[in-house]
């Protein structure tokens, strides 16, 4: 079973961020260190990045549709994306959310999650390392 990973705004642009929230990782980087972990782990992974609301959207559907795993970094979409929170509620397939940096160490917006109700679980604080924590956890929702 291949797992969704969605990245969402302004990932595709690590290499430009605050370093002291996302370290000095740039995006290909992190797309590779997730598809070894998931190598490693014996799982299959699709990894998809989108500025665009609706894509995303658009992703999870498809999810929904093929009742795949997802884990979702939905970046800024986190804290006011009601459109993307009740598409993830459309799955049946195990969801769990990760973000590269804490977001309840930063500033007050970024301490609401509309999106960690309605997943079984979220991992954020650990740079790349919260993806493979979340590859984990998914490895044993699924088998």
């Amino acid at each position: 079973m291949k797992i969704l990973i969605l990245n969402g705004p302004n990932l595709s642009r690590l290499d430009l961020r605050e370093q002291k929230h996302y370290g000095d990782l740039d995006y290909p980087q992190l797309k590779k260190a997730i598809e070894e972990k998931a190598k490693s782990l014996g799982l299959d992974v699709e990894i998809k990045q989108s500025d665009s609301e609706s894509e995303l959207i658009s992703w999870i559907h498809e999810a929904a549709d093929k009742k795949q795993p997802l884990i979702i970094n939905p970046a800024a979409f986190t804290h006011y994306s009601y459109a993307i929170r009740d598409a993830v509620t459309m799955l049946s397939a195990p969801v769990i959310e990760v973000h590269l940096s804490n977001p309840l160490s930063r500033e007050e917006f970024r301490h609401t999650s509309v999106i960690s109700g309605v997943v079984k679980g979220s991992i954020a604080g650990f740079g790349v390392e919260s993806y493979h924590l979340a590859l984990i956890a998914m490895q044993s929702l699924v088998n």
